[in-house]
């Protein structure tokens, strides 16, 4: 009798677990076929927006170095735009096969990480000192 299963996991590790349980109760009976590796729609817009949302942090984070060296202080952001976001894959070297089967397990984990950045436009209130000191009074 044969039979194949197919399961989708969404943690690499976990899958290690099962395929050494699998392969250590069933030994050469079993067949454990390379992973394919991919991103979900979900997996890819979540990845954008964590990109965005850092790229704005970093952002509020330079705009406040830039005012403590001029003695003041960073307030609420006026304007935030995103102007360009940019997602791209791994990459396959050129001599490299094609064939996926012939790709170790680094490779494929490789070519299928997802990469991406974002680039934003950002406009903060800028308060004096003094007008600080006032508030705290």
């Amino acid at each position: 009798v044969h039979s194949q299963v197919c399961i989708v996991f969404s943690d690499f590790g976990k899958m290690q677990n099962v395929c050494n349980l699998l392969i250590e109760k069933l030994g050469t009976s079993v067949t454990i076929s390379p992973p394919h590796f991919y991103h979900t729609p979900e997996a890819v817009d979540a990845l954008r927006r964590q990109v965005c949302v850092a790229a704005v942090g970093n952002t509020r984070r330079k705009a406040q170095e830039v005012c403590r060296l001029f003695g003041q202080s960073l307030g609420k952001p006026l304007l935030i735009r995103e102007e360009e976001t940019k997602e791209w894959g791994g990459h396959i070297d050129s001599h490299l096969s094609n064939s996926p089967d012939s790709l170790t397990l680094q490779e494929r984990i490789q070519n299928a990480t997802a990469y991406a950045s974002c680039r934003v436009f950002a406009v903060f209130e800028i308060k004096g000192k003094e007008n600080r000191r006032n508030k705290l009074l």
